[in-house]
């Protein structure tokens, strides 16, 4: 094992700890999987193979991060870049089949770079209704010295029929005030606090909130596309019911899976390589101690930066409700 700087908090599975999560994945065989077996489960095994043995129409939403069209090491599975013709006949070879894991009110999320993002609508646009694209600023990266930093990523949102579950109320982010507006010296749709106006604002579909987890976050692994716990956290809360299922095809290490469980809904992930399970595994365990999600407090989305502010209006709220509690013995 690597040896980390001081403050290191990146999730990492020691050898004692390798059998016993490895233990809790679910190792597919031959013959249909039946909800009871799959649900809040890791699957560990091939996707092409497992589409076959799990039931259809058993999904509420699809959270989809294939490997991007790149070259990539994924702890020993390498993913080669191909031409737009080839990475759309391997989407074609999946994606139709996820889509039958979908119900018919269930939505789908696919996640790729702008290189991918062609295929990706094409894919989505011949199997499903797209309704719209996410832009997100993916702040992480090296610069470029002949072309524009690659600073943000994508991700197309679509349903599979007219009938579909969105809580827009969910998903409301808490924005800083600009240009206060005053209505006879009262703030208008707007709060006014000792730390400044904040107001709260429904969703759009560029995203300028989000962290890329690093070796300091409580939620980062050295996964080498690990997407932000707070990302997906939006994808779930929009379109997932309470206690509906997540399905994510390409889980990584567990990111989709952990923010189903910190949120109150169920999941199904499916990896190949076990390592990556057994860490998904101790994340998922990790989260009965701990469900908070970074920049997502007292039920919005802050944005970048107002961690302090966050933690003062926890206060509050606890200190409050403490005071609810006295006054009413």
């Amino acid at each position: 094992m690597k040896e980390r700087a001081h403050g290191n908090r990146t999730i990492t599975v020691a050898r004692y700890e390798h059998d016993a999560l490895k233990s809790r994945l679910l190792y597919p065989s031959t013959g249909s999987l039946l909800m009871e077996q799959i649900v809040n489960k890791t699957v560990c095994g091939d996707l092409l193979e497992v589409l076959e043995l799990l039931p259809n129409n058993f999904a509420d939403l699809l959270v989809i991060d294939p490997p991007y069209n790149l070259d990539k090491n994924f702890n020993g599975l390498k993913f080669s870049r191909s031409d737009d013709e080839a990475y759309l006949k391997y989407l074609e070879s999946w994606f139709p089949k996820l889509m039958g894991k979908l119900k018919p009110t269930g939505s789908v999320y696919i996640c790729g770079d702008w290189k991918s993002t062609f295929c990706l609508y094409l894919i989505m646009k011949e199997h499903a209704t797209i309704r719209n694209r996410i832009v997100w600023q993916r702040e992480k990266g090296r610069g470029a010295k002949a072309n524009w930093k690659n600073a943000s990523e994508d991700i197309w949102f679509g349903t599979k029929s007219d009938e579909y579950y969105f809580d827009v109320e969910a998903v409301k982010q808490k924005r800083r005030v600009i240009a206060p507006y005053r209505v006879e010296e009262k703030p208008k749709d707007w709060e006014d606090t000792e730390d400044g106006g904040f107001r709260l604002t429904c969703p759009g579909n560029f995203w300028d909130d989000i962290s890329v987890p690093y070796w300091s976050m409580p939620e980062n692994t050295d996964h080498p596309t690990q997407k932000p716990e707070k990302l997906i956290a939006k994808l779930i809360l929009a379109s997932c019911p309470p206690d509906g299922i997540v399905f994510d095809p390409f889980l990584g290490s567990g990111t989709t899976s952990v923010v189903a469980k910190k949120l109150g809904r169920r999941y199904v992930g499916v990896k190949i390589n076990e390592e990556y399970c057994c860490w998904a595994e101790k994340r998922l365990l990790l989260a009965d101690e701990d469900c908070s999600i970074q920049g997502y407090s007292d039920g919005v989305f802050w944005e970048r930066n107002t961690l302090s502010i966050q933690k003062k209006a926890r206060v509050a709220r606890v200190n409050n409700n403490v005071g609810l509690f006295s006054g009413a013995i």
